[in-house]
């Protein structure tokens, strides 16, 4: 929807891929949506949640056997997002490396967009 012809949406990392595929087949389902909504202390907050059928509107990045749809309303605030998936000694869990947000709060669950996206999707 928000893309350019020939480059996909998001692009996942190899790990990212692999631990996909994993819940995939621990869940049975088609993929992960991915999207975004209000919330947090810098105002917006990452989603996912299995999904079993892909919606039409959804922007489909496949690779390596993962499956990612991004909801419509996301397309313009993930576009040129990298997903990674790391383990450290503490923890373990997808990044986002997103070119379009401006700040982040010290947990790195809440994030904050240029302005000029969260205006034109109103």
């Amino acid at each position: 929807m928000f893309g350019i012809p020939g480059k996909q949406a998001v692009t996942i990392t190899p790990a990212a891929a692999r631990h996909i595929v994993k819940l995939m087949e621990k869940d049975g389902s088609k993929g992960l949506r991915v999207g975004v909504k209000k919330g947090g202390c810098a105002g917006m907050e990452y989603t996912m949640e299995y999904v079993d059928n892909v919606d039409p509107l959804d922007e489909l990045v496949e690779q390596d056997g993962a499956r990612v749809m991004i909801a419509p309303m996301a397309q313009m605030f993930l576009f040129g997002t990298e997903i990674d998936y790391e383990v450290s000694l503490l923890e373990s869990g997808f990044k986002f490396r997103n070119p379009n947000v401006t700040e982040a709060c010290g947990c790195g669950e809440s994030i904050k967009f240029d302005d000029t996206l969260a205006t034109s999707q109103s």
